[in-house]
């Protein structure tokens, strides 16, 4: 395929992903609701259901989309062949939902250039579909581990005390302070039931979004977002932190919720992502770098 080829590809598939987000979130703004507030139900990870292995970054945002638009009740998915490898087959008329993948291309120096340079690599952005498990007919379906909701919010607790981070309560508000490098956070009993979740899992999905935050420092990940209130580059932060808490949430099967102090965020949100097809994708993939970081550094403190 052609270098031309590829970039209309890649255009394509950044504008239709975003376009498919933007929608959702200009769908909820009357409850600040995005695609990253899942239902109860649908809050874990998207799992390929032959590999075994969890989707990461705007895949996940993707499928969770999926599962909310069909009300698909489980987060297993995989392509036609995959389905059909492990004794499964799709129903006939059902339509797949995109994810996307990566593939590396190798280009020569053109005569204009040294031809003692290497070769260059570049990655490119493709599409592929999947379908969800509810989608299958026949299929041998892995078991998905069943722990209660009081077992995943203890396993969340010991995470977060063991990535060490320095967490302040007793404050009126959530917030991570650059200053101190620390977290300052609300009591836990001043959090409140809703209808959409405990008091509890409110109280731990505001800490993972400031835990997020915190990957961000410059002894961490460096990441260069949040100079000033109100910019693009604070509400591109903001997205991240977003974003992050979603996929931690989802991990410890924490339901996560439209939260008042973000409708604020929404206009800038949209902003950042009508301006930028690709802004969607680099958030979602500084959200995983700051998910992967957290659990390495979980693991690293407790090894």
């Amino acid at each position: 395929m052609s270098s031309a080829a590829h970039s209309r590809d890649k255009t394509n598939l950044y504008d239709i992903v975003t376009a498919k987000i933007v929608a959702m979130v200009e769908e909820g703004i009357g409850t600040y609701k995005a695609p990253w507030h899942v239902p109860q139900g649908l809050s874990a990870l998207p799992v390929n259901a032959a590999t075994h292995a969890e989707y990461r970054g705007i895949n996940v945002l993707s499928l969770w989309i999926g599962a909310q638009e069909h009300g698909y009740p489980t987060p297993l998915w995989a392509s036609y062949k995959q389905w059909q490898a492990i004794g499964g087959q799709v129903r006939k008329g059902e339509r797949g939902s995109a994810v996307v993948f990566y593939k590396r291309v190798e280009t020569e120096p053109n005569e204009a250039e040294d031809h003692d340079k290497d070769v260059r690599l570049s990655f490119f952005a493709k599409r592929s579909w999947v379908f969800n498990a509810a989608q299958v007919d026949g299929s041998n379906l892995p078991a998905l581990p069943q722990t209660s909701s009081v077992q995943r919010i203890g396993e969340a607790e010991a995470f977060i005390r063991a990535v060490n981070a320095t967490v302040h309560h007793g404050f009126a508000m959530a917030r991570y302070r650059h200053s101190t490098d620390t977290i300052e956070m609300p009591n836990l009993e001043w959090f409140l039931e809703t209808e959409d979740g405990r008091a509890e899992e409110g109280y731990y999905a505001v800490l993972l979004h400031e835990l997020t935050h915190w990957t961000g420092a410059t002894h961490r990940l460096n990441r260069s977002f949040g100079k000033r209130y109100g910019d693009d580059a604070y509400a591109f932060e903001e997205l991240v932190a977003e974003l992050g808490a979603a996929f931690l949430c989802a991990a410890f099967g924490i339901s996560t919720e439209p939260r008042q102090d973000h409708a604020g965020y929404v206009a800038s949100w949209l902003k950042v992502l009508r301006g930028d097809s690709k802004a969607i994708f680099t958030a979602a993939s500084k959200a995983q770098e700051a998910f992967e970081h957290l659990a390495y550094l979980a693991t690293r403190n407790t090894a």
